[in-house]
């Protein structure tokens, strides 16, 4: 029997803006109550100094569950392991697209793998709004290099590779300059669409890209010794072998839309 997760894809962007202080995108479904507990148990009044958001690409529920050891830098960071479902179809562009507005594909736009940019209000159309300064970082091409263009904010979306991106991330958590950074890897995706879910290759990714986690997190502790920091671990789709046994997803089957989001705090001041 597959179970689906009670909290929705849809249930994140409104939490993300709440870390800073900023009123909801506004067509944010509403956040889920216990990322908001988080918030309120963490910080004063709920709200951090800085959010950095990493975007793992595909890294499925079941992964975690069955591979957990390899994601101890994950959890060693954080404090909440969120179980969310995505929506239909679990392709990136589509989910990207509700997690950063918070609403459904009928509202954003993005109702198959397409990367238009997107009109509906966003996190970052709500934060810049409130003054704070927004970052995506991303491989060129990738959904998040593209369908969040056209805001005034600044975009480093044109690398080769997902190390450089990361990279990239780290340098401008260092800077101090951004109040919200969006950092995407879609390596393990790419990878275990070209093998398969669980090749050598596919799970080395994984771990890979829960190393570079680990090396955000610490630029994140050497780089705001004064500021709150909300971190977030949010990937946007699962994934499973097709009967050609290569790597996919888009489907309404729990492998795909069942994720898990991972959220950690680190408070510097009251």
């Amino acid at each position: 029997m597959q179970v689906y997760n009670h909290y929705g894809m849809s249930q994140v962007a409104a939490a993300f803006t709440a870390a800073l202080g900023v009123e909801a995108p506004r067509q944010a479904n509403v956040p889920a109550e216990p990322l908001m507990q988080l918030l309120r148990d963490s910080f004063p009044g709920g709200v951090a100094d800085k959010v950095v958001i990493y975007n793992p690409d595909a890294i499925a529920q079941w992964i975690y569950q069955k591979y957990t050891p390899d994601f101890l830098t994950v959890t060693a960071a954080t404090q909440l392991a969120l179980p969310l479902k995505t929506v239909m179809p679990s392709v990136t562009p589509v989910c990207f697209g509700t997690m950063y507005t918070g609403t459904d594909p009928e509202i954003h736009g993005i109702r198959k793998y397409e990367k238009p940019v997107i009109r509906t209000d966003s996190v970052y159309d709500a934060l810049i709004r409130a003054g704070k300064r927004c970052a995506i970082c991303s491989t060129v091409g990738a959904s998040m290099s593209r369908i969040y263009l056209e805001r005034d904010m600044d975009y480093f979306v044109d690398y080769e590779t997902d190390e450089e991106a990361t990279a990239k991330g780290i340098e401008l958590i260092k800077s101090g300059k951004y109040d919200f950074i969006s950092i995407y890897n879609g390596w393990y995706d790419h990878t275990m669409h070209g093998t398969c879910v669980e090749s050598d290759e596919a799970l080395q990714v994984m771990r890979d890209e829960t190393r570079m986690f680990g090396e955000i997190v610490e630029a994140v502790k050497e780089s705001y010794k004064k500021d709150n920091v909300f971190l977030g671990f949010c990937t946007d789709h699962g994934c499973h072998d097709n009967d050609n046994g290569h790597g996919t997803h888009g489907t309404d089957m729990y492998d795909d839309l069942n994720v898990l989001h991972f959220f950690g705090t680190i408070r510097n001041h009251d």
